[in-house]
């Protein structure tokens, strides 16, 4: 078979390995990869691997021999799922593979900035050594209140690192959830996003990305927030009005932000929008890293082998996820 693998700069080598000790025949594409280019690769393609890389309709309706979309990761939004349905193209993802590492990263920058990592570090690195003054003072976070946006299996992992591990109490916002599902995962349930935000001495991300939830988090948002809250997102960038979080930080509306993902990636430092957060001490920016471990890449890898096996023995291919966009296939 032909298999496409874009995004290759996310390396998997077992994937790689195993395909081509098969006798497959797999074409590797960068991120980045023009839908021209892609379109001409999928024409005779049998299997398309993706991660970031946008599947138009155009580049569907090329793939005349294509039989399954599989994005090793977890966000479908760059695929024209309707586009593939017509088809008959099946569309899978792996969406447990990093559920508690996605967790755990997120509980790392709230770490980092409530105990001001970021610019004690920056000020070791530049005098040496620091004495104890009213600038460097950090928060614990014992005692204090972490509001949950998106109370799923990332969500809830939070949730008991913060509530049963450092004894905060958590709060949580999620229209999809009832009051007793949440009180079980010892988050009380917010109804009105707004009153919620006004207790939270930290705010953490992790809905899914939709027409709803698009901007969930703008001005009107940070306004009703604490001066001294600090936000993470590790979930999907547009869940912020990332111009209203650059705004809300440049005015010190909020204490500070960790941010693993952003509307438009990769961020950089010329002529991104966000460039000037950079520039900000009360900010902690990763790549879109959070996932990006050794046991979570190795179970991310071997599922990603058992939805290719699946389709190639012409079995229906596993639907781990409860995403509705994905559950009515045929």
């Amino acid at each position: 078979m032909k298999i496409v693998r874009t995004d290759m700069e996310l390396e998997t080598p077992l994937v790689d390995k195993t395909l081509r000790e098969q006798g497959h025949n797999l074409v590797l594409l960068p991120d980045g990869v023009s839908e021209a280019i892609l379109t001409k690769e999928v024409m005779d393609c049998d299997i398309l691997l993706m991660c970031y890389t946008p599947i138009t309709k155009k580049i569907i309706d090329s793939a005349k021999k294509l039989k399954a979309i599989i994005k090793y990761g977890v966000g479908i939004d760059a695929i024209d799922i309707p586009a593939a349905y017509e088809r008959g193209i099946v569309v899978v993802n792996i969406p447990e593979y990093a559920e508690e590492t996605v967790a755990e990263g997120a509980f790392a920058m709230l770490i980092a900035l409530a105990k001001k990592l970021p610019i004690l570090q920056k000020q070791m690195n530049s005098n040496a050594w620091i004495w104890p003054s009213q600038e460097w003072l950090g928060l614990d976070i014992a005692e204090k209140t972490l509001g949950i946006i998106g109370c799923g299996k990332i969500g809830t992992s939070m949730a008991r690192m913060a509530g049963l591990g450092f004894r905060a109490r958590v709060i949580g916002y999620d229209p999809s959830k009832t009051k007793e599902e949440l009180a079980k995962k010892g988050i009380q349930k917010y109804d009105d996003l707004a009153e919620m935000l006004k207790e939270c001495d930290f705010i953490s991300l992790h809905a899914v990305l939709n027409k709803e939830t698009k901007h969930l988090i703008g001005e009107k948002e940070f306004l009703v927030m604490k001066k001294t809250a600090i936000i993470i997102n590790s979930a999907r960038g547009a869940l912020i009005d990332e111009m209203a979080l650059l705004e809300a930080l440049d005015k010190k509306r909020i204490a500070g932000a960790g941010l693993d993902v952003y509307s438009q990636e990769p961020l950089n430092k010329t002529d991104h929008p966000l460039k000037k957060l950079y520039e900000m001490d009360n900010v902690i920016l990763l790549p879109h890293l959070t996932f990006y471990t050794k046991e979570a890449m190795h179970r991310l890898e071997v599922e990603t082998m058992e939805r290719i096996t699946e389709v190639m023995e012409n079995r229906p291919a596993t639907i781990k996820s409860k995403d509705p966009r994905l559950q009515n296939q045929k």
